[in-house]
């Protein structure tokens, strides 16, 4: 897969992954009903047509980035320098001149993990927090595409991820927590997403609270220049959330994190994954 991967040009491979899509949401209709639920709770305002095609599109996103995850080993900077647009990188530089580390506050939307690899190569070190797999050969496999340009990973369950969190942080890393997942207890806290109950991670909120590091939201999209953009947001004001009271700290910056990704979900919902369960019951 990685060897055919990169034959073809960026165009050709993404579309060949259509038939995911095709697959996913028109034949098996596999968690349709999810995605136009999900739909309903973000945007009640729009017609039912409106959010099939969004939903729909959704799912043949999920197909396009799959067809090119394979390619990622074939990544270059000259592929980078063609095929990559970079907003906001001066974020980056500005973060990382204040030799605290940083985080990046991010989401499924775009094509995630050739980003990464992407800024990898452009030379800010990166590590994505992350669930491992229990089955090992596969594990390996996975993660050794997923991140053969650079981008390494901490378990988001390790026994050992708060000391490999500070470590990266000295070495002025750059750690990303996907926070766009439900997430119930003892990992999770009651937030809102769209203005609807759900249950969120707080390790982002913790840790950004403790080490006092700069949070710069961070996503990717597909351009209408067939160009995957990454978007790097200044570093966010999170000292106006923090108060004596921890829990309320935590909560509060959670709950800000969540109203930034939504912004960003209003931004492009068409490649946001909406066959996630983002709204279960908090428990």
């Amino acid at each position: 897969m990685v060897f055919f991967s990169s034959l073809f040009p960026r165009t050709l491979l993404r579309k060949s992954g259509a038939w995911v899509g095709f697959l996913w949401f028109d034949v098996l209709g596999f968690r349709k009903k999810i995605v136009l639920n999900n739909l309903d709770i973000a945007f009640p305002e729009w017609p039912a047509e409106k959010k099939y095609q969004i939903g729909r599109e959704s799912v043949y996103q999920l197909g396009y980035n799959f067809a090119e995850f394979f390619f990622i080993p074939s990544v270059t900077p000259e592929w980078i320098a063609k095929n990559v647009v970079f907003e906001g990188w001066e974020n980056i530089e500005k973060a990382r001149a204040l030799g605290k580390g940083m985080f990046f506050l991010s989401l499924h939307l775009g094509n995630g993990d050739l980003a990464s690899n992407a800024i990898a190569q452009k030379g800010q070190e990166i590590f994505i927090i992350t669930k491992r797999f229990k089955t090992k050969w596969f594990d390996d496999l996975w993660f050794s595409v997923r991140g053969a340009k650079g981008v390494q990973y901490i378990d988001a369950h390790g026994p050992n991820n708060a000391f490999e969190i500070l470590k990266a942080l000295k070495k002025n890393a750059a750690l990303v927590f996907v926070l766009d997942q439900y997430m119930g207890k003892p990992y999770g806290i009651a937030t809102k997403f769209f203005g609807k109950n759900t249950g969120t991670a707080y390790g982002l909120a913790l840790f950004a609270q403790k080490t006092r590091a700069p949070v710069l939201p961070i996503y990717t999209f597909e351009g209408n220049d067939k160009k995957l953009h990454v978007v790097v947001e200044p570093a966010m004001d999170t000292a106006r959330w923090v108060s004596d009271d921890k829990d309320q700290t935590i909560l509060n910056l959670t709950q800000s994190f969540n109203d930034k990704l939504e912004e960003i979900v209003r931004k492009h919902p068409e490649q946001w994954m909406w066959v996630h369960r983002r709204w279960k019951d908090f428990k």
